[in-house]
C-alpha cells in the first residue's frame, strides 16, 4: 500500500493500473503553462473500472462535452492504441427439477440443460464467430469464455439450479447480435434465465501519425465516449493486477514527455 522504490522500479498496488497514469497525467499538466493555452484541457478521474464501469456510466449520464482528442492513461508499455475490442458478458440461470439420482427421469438435472447449452453455443461460435479476423487487434477473433459454471448441491441429487457466466471479446460489433439471438434461442430450449452484464461495441479510431495496428485486447473506458479520436497510453511493464505490481521510472519520466507532447501539439499550436 506504500510506493517503494527498488532501483529502477515503483512497486505499489495499483502502481501501474492506473495510480501512474494518473500520476502522470498531473504530472505533465503542472509542467505545462496553461495561460499559454490556445485550447481547454479536462481532466476526468472516475471509479469502478475494473467490473461494473460506474465512474464511466456517472459521467455519461451528464451530457458532457467531451473534448475531440481524448487520453486514457491505462498501461500500454509506452505504447499509442488507439482502438479496443468490445465486450459481451452474461449470466445464465439454467432451472431444473430436483430428484434422487436414483431415478433420474423423475427430475431434471440443470447441469445437463448447461452442458447442453455450452456445447450447442461453442458450435455456433466455431462456425459463425470464430472464423472471422481483424488483423488489427493482436488476437485476432472475437474469442469466447466460460467464466462460471457451479450446480447442483451433491453427488447423488439431480440438480435443480445451475449459474453460468460467458463472457466474449468482440472484434466485429456484428458479432453481437448474432450471439445475442442464439443465446436467446438455446436459452428457450434449455430453460434458462439470461441476464447482460456487458454490452459493449468495439471501436477503432483513424489518428494521424499513430500505427493503426496497434488496439487493446482489454476494455477501456475509451468504449463508452463517442468521440473519433482516443488514445490509449499508460505506463509499463504491463503489471496490473499481479503480484508485486510495478512500473519503471524510466517509463514514468517517458510517459509524463509523452503527455506533455500530445498536449503541446494539441492545445497550444
Amino acid at each position: 500500500f506504500k510506493l517503494t522504490k527498488k532501483g529502477n522500479r515503483l512497486y505499489g498496488l495499483g502502481v501501474c493500473d492506473m495510480k501512474g497514469g494518473i500520476a502522470a497525467m498531473i504530472d505533465a499538466i503542472s509542467q505545462i503553462d496553461l495561460n499559454k493555452l490556445k485550447y481547454g484541457i479536462k481532466l476526468y478521474f472516475t471509479y469502478d473500472e475494473e467490473i461494473n464501469f460506474s465512474g464511466i456510466k456517472s459521467l455519461m449520464k451528464m451530457n458532457i462535452n467531451f473534448p475531440e482528442l481524448m487520453l486514457f492513461g491505462e498501461p500500454t508499455n509506452n505504447k499509442m492504441l488507439i482502438g479496443s475490442k468490445g465486450l459481451l458478458e452474461y449470466e445464465l440461470n439454467f432451472i431444473g427439477k430436483k430428484a434422487h439420482s436414483s431415478n433420474p427421469e423423475r427430475g431434471i438435472s440443470a447441469n445437463i440443460n448447461a452442458i447442453n447449452f455450452m456445447r450447442d453455443l461453442m458450435d455456433f461460435y466455431e462456425t459463425n464467430v470464430k472464423n472471422y479476423k481483424e488483423s488489427k487487434y493482436e488476437v485476432e477473433y472475437t474469442t469466447m469464455n466460460i467464466g462460471i459454471i457451479n450446480g447442483g448441491t451433491a453427488v447423488n441429487s439431480i440438480p435443480a439450479s445451475c449459474n453460468a457466466t460467458l463472457d466474449f471479446r468482440i472484434v466485429n460489433e456484428k458479432h453481437i447480435e448474432l450471439l445475442k439471438n442464439k443465446i436467446t434461442e438455446l436459452s428457450k430450449k434449455y430453460n434458462c434465465k439470461t441476464s447482460i452484464l456487458q454490452e459493449i461495441n468495439p471501436f477503432i479510431n483513424e489518428i494521424s501519425g499513430i500505427d493503426l495496428n496497434k488496439t487493446a485486447n482489454f476494455i477501456t473506458e475509451a468504449s463508452f465516449i463517442p468521440k473519433p479520436k482516443k488514445i490509449i497510453l499508460g505506463l509499463g511493464p504491463v503489471t496490473a493486477h499481479e503480484v508485486n505490481e510495478y512500473v519503471t521510472e524510466k517509463s514514468y519520466e517517458k510517459l509524463v514527455e509523452q503527455y506533455k507532447e500530445i498536449i503541446l501539439k494539441n492545445c497550444m499550436e
